[in-house]
């Protein structure tokens, strides 16, 4: 199938395109790199599907993402993108998968489990564009879906835990702290597996683990023999923990803490 993909160069993007390619798809890469930014015209033309990973932020934030300008936040990720999901079906494209966020439900109350068809409910601005999206993508004349991923882990120079972990080892008090977390290139065959599927929900989660910072720490200290104590652990009852129901139904297996183990030592590394 033919694919183009927006944010191809960033982590999420940049292992999305390996994994296509690696299934025999043919990937048209979309970003900086080939002078595309949201809110331009993408050249689409020829293309099956749109894989939307793309998003305008200050650097290594999603939730106040926005930073000072959140007129120019909103007009490049929901105005760059409701325009781009206009394109792809004045286009024909059969398939568009974009790239949401649990954040779309962070207005629900905490310790809820969070079915795959559940209505948004956003508290920020973030969520907000997400959740526009969805629902500018839900009313298009095409097969859409988008994935409600939660926190995304993967290897790079820029990946999320590099400053958490520097801070660890340097012996700096580390708050704590748990969350759910999914690999990258999980995410990346979930959207492999909604690619190619006939009938996709209008919306599915993607998560795989509960992670705590105390554990995620004490690997590193076992890999570094770091003589720092990792934190204490936290409270794992607030979580709002995404069902997966409809991805696993699809086959879809996370690699869960052993993949975990074996991602460590590249991002240590990065």
């Amino acid at each position: 199938m033919r694919v183009a993909l927006t944010g191809a160069s960033g982590i999420i993007g940049s292992a999305v395109a390996r994994a296509l390619s690696a299934a025999g798809h043919e990937v048209t890469p979309l970003g900086r790199a080939q002078g595309w930014q949201l809110g331009m015209p993408a050249p689409l033309g020829g293309q099956e599907a749109l894989i939307h990973c793309a998003l305008a932020h200050a650097p290594g934030r999603y939730r106040g993402g926005e930073g000072d300008d959140p007129a120019g936040f909103l007009a490049a990720n929901l105005d760059g993108t409701r325009a781009l999901f206009d394109q792809a079906a004045q286009q024909g494209l059969g398939r568009v998968l974009f790239l949401s966020s649990r954040a779309v439900h962070d207005g629900y109350p905490a310790g809820m489990r969070l079915p795959d068809d559940l209505p948004p409910r956003p508290t920020s601005l973030y969520g907000q564009v997400k959740a526009g999206a969805e629902a500018h993508l839900a009313r298009l004349p095409l097969s859409g879906c988008a994935i409600r991923a939660t926190g995304i882990y993967g290897p790079g120079p820029a990946h999320k835990w590099r400053p958490l972990f520097a801070e660890y080892l340097a012996g700096r008090p580390i708050a704590p702290r748990v969350a759910t977390e999914v690999h990258v290139d999980d995410l990346a065959q979930a959207l492999i597996l909604l690619l190619t599927h006939p009938a996709p929900l209008p919306a599915v989660n993607c998560s795989d683990l509960i992670l705590d910072r105390h554990d995620l720490l004490g690997m590193v200290r076992d890999l570094t023999a770091c003589p720092h104590p990792p934190p204490p652990r936290a409270d794992p009852s607030p979580l709002r923990l995404p069902d997966c129901t409809a991805l696993t139904t699809l086959g879809w297996h996370p690699g869960g803490v052993a993949l975990l183990s074996r991602a460590l030592p590249a991002l240590l590394r990065d």
